[in-house]
């Protein structure tokens, strides 16, 4: 992969990733099954998206479907492929016009083909955008992509940290480089990164939140972007050199 393959924004990047938990628990709350969370789910993406750039976020990583995931009753995965097909239906143009730059990580080979396609087609339609990158991440498992990434980088000698990077986002599906995670946002109680982004999210600042991701809207985002800027990133160094390296 060439160089400039690997370029989005010459500003300084600030990488939100969000797993987005909750959904079944809020919908069994209301005596719903679990699908109708994923559905409500869907629709608040739209609203975090648009307020990502408001906040300074120039890549939004969103954990839409792990490969465990596939282990979940056929119908809840049925209803979850059908609402990635939905937003590329409904949202392509959208983000064409608002500026944002749509990818996808993770393994392709598993999804149906028309799916595969959809995608694609996506992500050429929105290549030029500039005012964010949101990455979809489905069937995605990080401990997998380090594993392909290893594989692929065999016999290449010794890599430094920004090589390996490279790797792996060409074992990801991935054109396009991106930065460490920055603040990585959980929704909906739990404390744990469920195998989602373990080599970016090294130095991540991580923010639980006990909001349903149906419930997780623009203000609960602003909260989260507001304590991650009240915390103080040393990166293992002193203060004087953990601010020079932020630079």
């Amino acid at each position: 992969m060439k160089e400039s393959e690997f370029s989005f924004k010459e500003k300084r990047e600030f990488h939100v990733a969000i797993i987005m938990d909750g959904n079944g628990r809020w919908a069994n709350q209301r005596g719903k099954p679990r699908y109708y969370g994923h559905q409500a789910g869907a629709e608040g993406v739209k609203e975090i998206v648009e307020t990502a750039p408001e906040l300074g976020i120039t890549t939004l990583t969103l954990y839409a479907f792990s490969s465990d995931n596939w282990n979940r009753p056929p119908r809840e995965v049925e209803v979850l492929m059908h609402l990635f097909k939905r937003y590329l239906r409904q949202e392509v143009k959208n983000c064409e016009k608002n500026g944002v730059k749509l990818s996808f990580i993770g393994r392709r080979d598993r999804i149906d083909p028309a799916l595969q396609m959809a995608m694609e087609a996506a992500e050429r339609t929105t290549y030029d955008g500039e005012n964010i990158h949101l990455r979809i991440a489905i069937d995605y498992s990080a401990r997998d992509m380090i594993l392909k990434a290893t594989q692929l980088s065999n016999g290449q000698g010794e890599l430094t940290r920004k090589e390996f990077s490279r790797f792996l986002a060409e074992a990801q599906n991935s054109s396009y480089f991106s930065p460490d995670v920055d603040l990585l946002i959980r929704t909906g109680g739990e404390k744990r990164l469920s195998d989602f982004l373990l080599w970016e999210c090294a130095y991540a600042e991580l923010y639980f939140s006990e909001v349903m991701w149906p419930d997780f809207k623009k203000d609960q985002l602003k909260l989260a972007v507001a304590d991650y800027r009240k915390r103080d990133r040393r990166f293992g160094c002193a203060k004087e050199k953990a601010i020079l390296y932020q630079k």
